[in-house]
């Protein structure tokens, strides 16, 4: 393999765990924020449609950053 094509592979790797990590930062203090708002439960206590549509998408992120993370560790281990 030649020396370029090995760096494009490195900095690939390193840029796929930047996202997840960026993700696995970001998503958690943001559900947080989204779960204490008065628009994720309705007068009766239930989850509205705001809290179940952010619920799926930061569970959507957030498997997107695992996978992320495993491909990226992956194609390091794999150099």
């Amino acid at each position: 393999m030649t020396a370029g094509v090995e760096a494009l592979g490195l900095a690939a790797a390193i840029l796929l765990l930047v996202g997840a990590a960026f993700s696995a930062i970001v998503w958690p203090p943001f559900w947080r924020r989204v779960a204490a708002d008065p628009r994720a439960r309705d007068a009766d206590g239930r989850a509205t449609r705001f809290l179940r549509v952010h619920a799926v998408l930061i569970g959507t992120a957030l498997v997107i950053a695992l996978a992320q993370a495993v491909v990226g560790v992956w194609w390091l281990i794999a150099r």
